[in-house]
């Protein structure tokens, strides 16, 4: 590290952080090593109650913290200290004002992100904003050729090296200024009405706080370089999810699984809500369910999710609401999957994942209590972006627009259907009997192939189910379709100019229709 270039005899590091992970043992180092360190407030207590020698900011500045602590550093001897060049002019000024080098600032933030997360009330988190921090962060990423400048634990051993090298002290800055732009994003979507974690409005500005928290071999393709990005301080299922067995995540399983996931945890809490809370297991293949269930235990749900389409769930990934014991487990013995997802598994399941299917990845789902309602599109240039269809059954004010009402089972599999098809790539169209999904038409572009493709699906098992779609019906051609297929029941959103066309159909061969007035299309 550089000299001195004043009387100062004693290189100084001012040390005030909020993650005081390591902190200790750092300035114990470096005053082993004969640096003086300078702290504040907490960090000050921490290091002085562990024995470490640490003199306090105001006995530099010879000024007291003020105004509960709000202003501690914003001083000429702190801020000269860090900002002076270290040529000949700047070091005489120093002198002439009695004020030293600091060579060292370790500092991160007042954990703003943590307090919002947490949703404490709006006083709470600005106190939580800080100020001298960012000040002191920025001075010392500017005149970083003179100054180290520490924002994470992480480069607390390079600071030890005696020789920090140009490119170390610019990448060491780099991180600085993105730790602070990071932090004045999350402070401008808290206050902007949003929250960097989970935003709940459209503003005039998005800010996009995106860190890696995962490598994979590519994307999509092996010529495509991808990886895993966290936004702000949020927390995901599967984002977060601990991997228990298999090989590690690639790209598409990470969108599968997170596509399965979602699917799992709302068919589960609508079971809930409706006052049966069987377990649900979801297969999905290429972002699209394949095979959905509710049943009374895992293993149930699987193997009924399991043939609602056994070619296609093969290589899926599965995503079930309740824990996956060894029965469960066993069960899955002749299908191959990429991954499953599930909020625990217990040792023996595990142990025999490990030992008979070692390639598949195994994943306890993390919790997590919100999630992002923005959902975001590339397009050349920018975004789409739009709040996430989390549009409730509850909120719904399902009518019944045929002669022929749904029986008490009709309501439940249309509610289940309904549920589902929603999350199932437009156009879409889903049959569904007895909790189970017996058809699915997906991803075309047109309606009635896409009922087409789900009464093919379903074969014989189309009487007696309900069919769902996400959108309305310009013509009668899937009402006619679903009749002659034995389908009972219909759900769909209704608005159609044929509406009237489409309901005549429907009494005429005897179906029930359901509309819900809302429409799920999703791209």
């Amino acid at each position: 590290m550089t000299a001195q270039a004043n009387n100062q005899t004693k290189r100084r590091a001012l040390i005030s952080v909020s993650d005081k992970a390591g902190v200790v043992d750092f300035a114990r180092a470096l005053v082993e090593r004969g640096w003086e360190v300078l702290s504040t407030g907490g960090t000050l207590s921490a290091l002085t109650g562990a024995g470490v020698a640490a003199t306090a900011v105001s006995d530099i500045t010879g000024f007291p913290e003020i105004l509960d602590g709000r202003v501690k550093t914003l001083h000429p001897s702190i801020h000269g200290g860090i900002l002076a060049r270290r040529d000949a002019g700047h070091l005489a000024e120093l002198e002439a004002h009695g004020i030293g080098t600091i060579d060292l600032v370790c500092v991160n933030l007042y954990p703003f992100r943590e307090t919002v997360a947490r949703g404490a009330a709006f006083a709470e988190a600005i106190e939580n904003i800080d100020i001298g921090g960012p000040a002191m962060i920025r001075a010392a990423a500017k005149n970083h050729a003179g100054v180290l400048i520490l924002v994470d634990p992480a480069d607390y051993e390079l600071a030890l090296q005696d020789d920090v090298t140009e490119a170390d002290r610019r990448r060491l800055a780099a991180k600085a200024y993105r730790h602070t732009s990071e932090y004045d994003a999350a402070i401008t979507a808290y206050l902007d009405g949003t929250s960097d974690a989970i935003p709940t409005r459209l503003p005039q500005t998005l800010s996009l706080e995106l860190s890696r928290v995962a490598e994979v071999r590519y994307g999509e393709n092996p010529h495509q370089p991808g990886a895993i990005y966290r936004w702000g301080a949020a927390r995901g299922p599967v984002l977060d999810a601990r991997v228990v067995a298999g090989k590690p995540m690639s790209f598409n399983n990470y969108a599968d699984a997170d596509a399965a996931y979602a699917l799992c945890s709302e068919l589960a809490a609508q079971e809930t809500e409706a006052g049966d809370p069987r377990l649900v297991c979801v297969a999905v293949k290429h972002g699209n369910p394949c095979g959905v269930a509710v049943a009374d235990s895992v293993q149930a749900a699987w193997e009924q999710a399991r043939d609602a389409d056994t070619l296609s769930v093969f290589g899926g990934v599965v995503a079930v609401s309740g824990t996956v014991d060894l029965a469960a487990a066993q069960a899955m013995r002749g299908t191959f999957l990429e991954v499953l997802i599930a909020p625990d598994v217990t040792p023996e399941a595990v142990e025999w994942f490990a030992a008979k299917k070692p390639d598949l990845r195994v994943l306890i789902a993390a919790s997590a209590a919100a999630v992002s309602v923005l959902d975001l599109r590339p397009i050349a240039g920018g975004f789409a972006v739009q709040e996430r269809d989390a549009r409730p059954w509850a909120d719904l004010c399902p009518e019944v627009v045929t002669a022929r009402q749904p029986t008490d089972t009709e309501w439940a599999d249309l509610r289940f259907a309904w549920g589902v098809v929603k999350h199932a790539r437009s156009n879409a169209v889903v049959l569904a009997r007895g909790g189970v999904t017996v058809g699915l038409g997906a991803g075309a572009v047109s309606r009635i192939w896409a009922a087409e493709r789900a009464v093919a699906n379903a074969g014989e098992r189309s009487a007696g189910a309900v069919l769902a779609s996400e959108a309305f019906f310009p013509f009668d051609d899937v009402v006619r379709l679903a009749a002659g297929a034995g389908v009972l029941s219909i759900l769909q959103p209704g608005g159609a100019k044929r509406d009237p066309e489409v309901i005549a159909a429907a009494n005429e061969l005897g179906l029930s229709m359901v509309f819900t007035g809302s429409r799920h299309f999703r791209h």
